[in-house]
């Protein structure tokens, strides 16, 4: 199963800096299943704020993260890289476990069904052994390119 590094994955998704939410892709079978991994540090520009003494993860960037992950899934598996991959609908979400500076969060992607330039994914987010947060994600490949 391929892995991509940093740089493969600028290649693919249209997301920079401050909206990259992932360094690594673990494990790929550019058909139904991806895992990928987030480095958290203090300097993670959301945690000066959320919270100022009490540093957590966003729930919401922890789904940007799920979602961000299976896009890279849907940009290989359609072979369309350039595309933009849009939130359709979140479902089903769980916040499990506090995600703070020093964690590694690893999303693990599958597949739930795949449509023309559509997919529903279940994503779940991990520190460790621990289930950090957990959605149904719906989201859509737009042909529109952005540009780097």
């Amino acid at each position: 199963m391929p892995t991509l590094d940093i740089q493969e994955i600028i290649r693919t998704l249209p997301h920079r800096y401050p909206m990259l939410l992932v360094d690594r892709i673990t494990e790929c079978d550019d058909e139904k299943r991806i895992v990928g991994i987030k480095n958290l540090t203090y300097n993670e520009p959301f945690f000066q704020g959320h919270f100022p003494g009490f540093p957590v993860m966003p729930g919401v960037l922890q789904l940007e993260a799920m979602a961000q992950v299976g896009g890279i899934l849907l940009i290989r598996k359609l072979k369309f890289p350039g595309g933009t991959p849009l939130f359709l609908a979140v479902d089903n979400v769980k916040f499990r476990r506090m995600v703070i500076p020093g964690d590694q969060l690893r999303m693990e992607v599958d597949v739930l069904n795949f449509r023309a330039r559509t997919a529903r994914i279940q994503g779940k987010a991990f520190v460790g052994d621990q289930l950090a947060s957990e959605a149904v994600l719906l989201f859509m490949l737009a042909e529109q390119k952005v540009e780097a």
